[in-house]
């Protein structure tokens, strides 16, 4: 498959970068400042760096117009502004983009805030949730709102949101799948390179077309 990665040198799309390209499939890996990801070998042809802006609507529609898949490992500002309102500006600049260029289809990397653990609570609504994280888990639960409020006129889309705690470790590939808005029980961490796993799975199969999913 030919794979567009934007936000490919960040911690988890570096990763979801590397497990691509173990698997065969191209990628393009797009970042503002054009670097490979630390995770792919130089010698690895599979794998082509690119610099661009998501927010570049014409620039995002050049690079995925050969895409079989358009994948988003994009973060919210982290300068201390509220990243809310930029963080779904920088999600329409780029979806508009992927629609433009005729992707079919976009996968997300979403954040786990806004996963219910009760009737009507989400875990970022909790009260033990820390407070510096909390923005940045809001601005993921928007970017999820506006996907759900335009679902008919966007690409065909899938989120995907890592437990809690997610962080460089092992790739044991051995992970658990939830559908829907419910933190999975149990849900305490999963490392970087499990949850790359499950994205690319879901990438490959295209099972879950404009759902939310969650994996520990």
């Amino acid at each position: 498959m030919n794979i567009v990665l934007f936000g490919a040198t960040g911690m988890v799309g570096s990763r979801i970068a590397a497990e691509a390209a173990a698997r065969g499939h191209r990628v393009t890996a797009v970042s503002r400042s054009g670097g490979l990801p630390e995770t792919v070998s130089g010698d690895d042809n599979s794998v082509v760096a690119v610099a661009a802006d998501a927010r570049d609507r014409e620039r995002v529609a050049e690079l995925v117009k050969d895409a079989d898949v358009v994948a988003a490992a994009l973060v919210p500002p982290r300068d201390g502004s509220d990243p809310r309102a930029p963080f779904v500006a920088l999600y329409t600049d780029l979806l508009a983009g992927v629609t433009a260029g005729g992707a079919p289809r976009t996968v997300i990397v979403g954040g786990a805030g806004s996963l219910r653990v009760a009737p009507g609570m989400r875990l970022v609504d909790t009260p033990d949730f820390p407070a510096m994280y909390k923005p940045e888990a809001l601005a993921h639960a928007d970017v999820l709102d506006a996907l759900r409020a335009d679902a008919a006129t966007l690409p065909m889309w899938t989120y995907i949101s890592p437990a809690p705690q997610v962080g460089p470790g092992e790739r044991t590939g051995d992970y658990r799948l939830g559908v829907g808005d419910d933190l999975l029980p149990q849900a305490g961490s999963i490392s970087a390179e499990d949850y790359a796993a499950a994205f690319v799975d879901e990438i490959e199969s295209g099972a879950h077309p404009r759902q939310r999913l969650s994996v520990a």
